[in-house]
């Protein structure tokens, strides 16, 4: 059987990390040809810079940021043209106003090296030009807050000599910020929008081609064929088809519609209750992000910021995540024993044989980049081989063939699908900025240290909650910037793991997507179910409980973490195992069930157990596993026929 899935709507192509209250208006007319074109000579120019040599730093991300500032006006309207459908001179207007301001960068760089930075009136009206128009264009793709907090940072640059105590500073004048914010490397132009412009792009447009080639449906057919005929088949298709759609999509809304278009309904056939179909999708959609090889953009963000290499990063992160998505699969495994839930007949499902043979060739690309990225090509040079084997490998069978036009179209879906992303980072240099001015970073950090008494644990629960709030209507790349600049310096002073403390921040600004009350993950896949909201956001969170323990065991442990020249095999392969056991047991507490349902001392003792093995202390770990065992005998001496339930 085929399985046919619903293709990605381009409204979530195009806007993947866009907070929620975003509104992208899918073009037609003469509008579709003018961002059709220009998003294709966007992504042609990264395409050509990344094979024959970038363009100094400025020039580069001046360029990128000029044309997806002309793409967001158009494409993100304001709200009479939301509500009349018609074009409005002014976006427009906006549209070549966002474009020559950050293009006049790449005309004057040369003039402006001459005299060393130093703005002429030209120049300083064109960085308050480019200041308002990156701000504007931040409150149609990032909502009202990030826009707000960035806004909030300029201001502290001006008017923090008039603010008493430790985090007062001399004040600066509006020449010299706008100097730094438009003129330098430091501010809009800094690290964020660099690592966009420079590669992450790339992977955008990877993941464009490859969903057009059709990978996203190969991972569902896969799951199906693997997975399908077992006990509560379609929520565990669901969980490793987006694990895998993850792969090549570093968004959980992207995510969610991509895959639960056709999982969601399947879940539900079977007996899986709408508001449980939701939640699976949207904890094994956001998990996404944190799964190897192709995390999301903040990832690739997170090796700039700690200066190492992007598959330092990757590694590390795997086990943490596959950490998570055991604790998923136990979760929806439970509620099908719960439910005495089936799979679906084997006569309905794929063949796994007949999936490799006619579709394999299309995965060689994934693959391909971890290698590349092993062998030590950099970010940009892996994604950019990759798009040009994805691009050829569909060229060899005549049913995954694609024409010239389809060519076009996916050059400018790669820009629509970063446009929010640029102006995100581009907006986050306000604060990058702002703290490298007045050194706002290390105050706050200190603040944090001396609120906490010195202790870690009340800096990491500071931490995650402020994580969590940000991330409520913050996209998940901003959230994870602010906190990077704002907190990890606090787990800095506290001698944590800097990859641990970055890893940390960045996990929770991807569970917030989970949490609500406003869990956009759980929202869309909500919608797609059918299903109440906040019900849906609960249980996702209750699925997703092992996503809240194992940030603060790496932190604890860094052995969790995979880092080359550092690998201790003995204590991660026994951490690895215990935690594996320990998320289990943490899913039985959440959900209730073990081999059958749990008692209220039982969920207690196993919520303890479940910690303990997490826990790093070998001590730990086996007093953990043998109140795991008391429960499990407990349970197996009440009714020892359920113990064949568990099957698979």
């Amino acid at each position: 059987m085929t399985s046919p899935t619903a293709p990605l709507p381009e409204t979530v192509i195009a806007s993947p990390d866009t907070a929620e209250g975003a509104r992208y208006l899918e073009p037609t007319g003469t509008l579709k040809v003018a961002t059709g074109a220009l998003g294709a000579i966007l992504t042609l120019f990264s395409l050509y810079t990344a094979q024959f040599g970038l363009l100094v730093a400025n020039k580069q991300r001046a360029i990128v940021l000029a044309f997806c500032l002309a793409l967001v006006f158009l494409l993100f309207p304001n709200a009479f043209r939301r509500k009349t459908g018609v074009p409005l001179l002014l976006d427009v207007l906006l549209a070549i106003g966002g474009f020559a301001s950050s293009i006049y960068i790449v005309v004057v760089f040369d003039e402006l090296a001459l005299r060393q930075g130093w703005p002429t009136q030209t120049d300083f009206l064109m960085g308050v030009a480019t200041i308002f128009f990156l701000t504007m264009a931040g409150f149609r793709v990032g909502g009202k807050i990030l826009p707000s907090i960035c806004l909030f940072f300029l201001a502290y640059c001006y008017f923090g000599k008039w603010i008493p105590g430790r985090f007062g500073h001399r004040g600066f004048s509006v020449t010299s910020i706008v100097r730094h914010m438009y003129l330098s490397t430091e501010g809009i132009f800094g690290l964020p929008l660099g690592v966009v412009s420079d590669y992450i792009y790339l992977f955008i447009v990877f993941g464009i081609v490859l969903t057009t080639t059709g990978v996203g449906k190969v991972f569902i057919d896969l799951a199906l064929a693997v997975l399908g005929d077992k006990r509560g088949g379609p929520a565990k298709v669901a969980v490793v088809a987006s694990c895998l759609f993850g792969t090549i999509n570093g968004s959980s809304v992207a995510n969610v519609v991509g895959t639960g278009t056709f999982t969601i309904p399947l879940m539900k056939s079977i007996g899986y209750k709408p508001y449980f179909a939701g939640a699976t999708e949207a904890c094994a959609s956001c998990g996404g992000q944190i799964m190897p090889p192709i995390m999301g953009a903040a990832a690739f963000i997170m090796a700039e910021f700690l200066g190492v290499s992007y598959l330092t990063v990757a590694l590390a992160a795997a086990l943490p995540a596959i950490l998570y998505y055991v604790g998923v699969l136990t979760s929806v495994h439970i509620e099908a024993v719960k439910n005495d839930l089936k799979g679906l007949p084997k006569d309905q499902l794929p063949s796994l044989t007949k999936i490799l043979k006619e579709h394999g060739i299309l995965l060689l690309p994934i693959p391909g980049i971890i290698l590349a990225l092993v062998m030590g090509f950099t970010p940009t040079m892996a994604a950019l081989w990759a798009i040009y084997i994805s691009l050829v490998l569909p060229l060899f069978r005549k049913k995954t063939r694609y024409d010239l036009r389809t060519f076009y179209e996916m050059l400018g879906k790669g820009a629509a699908a970063a446009q929010d992303l640029v102006v995100i980072c581009g907006m986050i240099g306000f604060i990058i900025g702002a703290a490298s001015l007045t050194g706002f970073g290390m105050k706050l950090a200190g603040a944090i240290v001396d609120i906490s008494g010195g202790h870690l644990l009340p800096v990491l629960v500071l931490s995650m909650v402020a994580s969590l709030i940000l991330g409520m209507g913050i996209p998940t790349t901003g959230n994870y910037i602010m906190m990077a600049l704002l907190t990890a310096p606090a787990l800095k002073l506290m001698d944590v793991n800097p990859l641990s403390a970055h890893l940390f921040v960045f996990y929770f600004g991807i569970i917030s997507d989970l949490t609500p009350p406003v869990a956009l993950a759980a929202l869309v896949a909500a919608g797609l179910a059918r299903a109440p909201f906040w019900k849906t956001a609960v249980t996702s969170t209750k699925l997703a409980v092992a996503g809240f323990i194992i940030p603060y065991i790496f932190v604890l442990s860094p052995n969790l973490l995979i880092q080359l020249g550092n690998i201790h095999l003995v204590d991660t392969t026994i951490i690895a195992v215990t935690a594996v056991i320990g998320v289990i047991a943490l899913a039985g507490a959440a959900q209730g069930f073990l081999l059958l349902p749990v008692r209220l001392y039982e969920r207690a003792i196993l919520f303890v157990a479940a910690i303990l093995l997490i826990s790093p202390q070998y001590v730990h770990s086996a007093v953990g596993a043998a109140l795991l065992g008391a429960v499990l005998a407990l349970q197996y001496l009440r009714s020892p026929a359920h113990l064949g339930r568990l099957k698979a």
